[in-house]
């Protein structure tokens, strides 16, 4: 249950929190936007790294959300179940274990991202897809803390 008063009206409290402040949400929607829309990232490596953020904040909303678009781009249940054992499951990627190391290190202990860790990520990522993953991750743990804050745990009908 939110913690504030939210307008009732299409979408839920997810989608109807934005118009307590109509004048700032276009810029939460448009770093939504950029995150889905604008990332060069595979859809599975922003996917993972989003899921291990959303566990770490214990997000209702981005634990159970689900993008079509992002399904139709091979972002599967399966890549969803294991994010929490990436170190061992076989099923990732080296792009996408470090891709969600990459989230668990920015939202748990961003201090330690260490010239190691970096060194490792540059062998697998370019620079600016260092920056991209690190917008994304940084979109979805800023939205995600925000809605769990508010105590909003219900998703808004959005397809990312």
């Amino acid at each position: 249950m939110a913690r504030i008063d939210i307008p009732e009206g299409e979408g839920g409290d997810a989608a109807q929190v934005w118009m307590l402040r109509p004048e700032m949400a276009g810029a939460a929607g448009k770093m939504s936007e950029a995150a889905y829309h604008r990332s060069k990232l595979p859809a599975r490596e922003r996917e993972a790294a989003r899921m291990r953020v959303a566990q770490l904040n214990d997000c209702p909303i981005w634990l159970n959300f689900r993008a079509a678009s992002v399904a139709q781009q091979g972002a599967s249940e399966e890549l969803y179940a294991h994010v929490a054992e990436y170190r061992s499951w076989p099923g990732y990627t080296d792009r996408e274990r470090l891709a969600i190391e990459f989230a668990d290190r920015f939202v748990v202990d961003h201090t330690n991202m260490d010239d190691e860790f970096f060194g490792r990520l540059r062998t697998h990522f370019a620079d600016d897809e260092i920056v991209d993953l690190g917008l994304c991750v940084a979109i979805f743990m800023g939205l995600g803390r925000f809605l769990r804050v508010l105590g909003i745990d219900e998703a808004c009908p959005w397809d990312g």
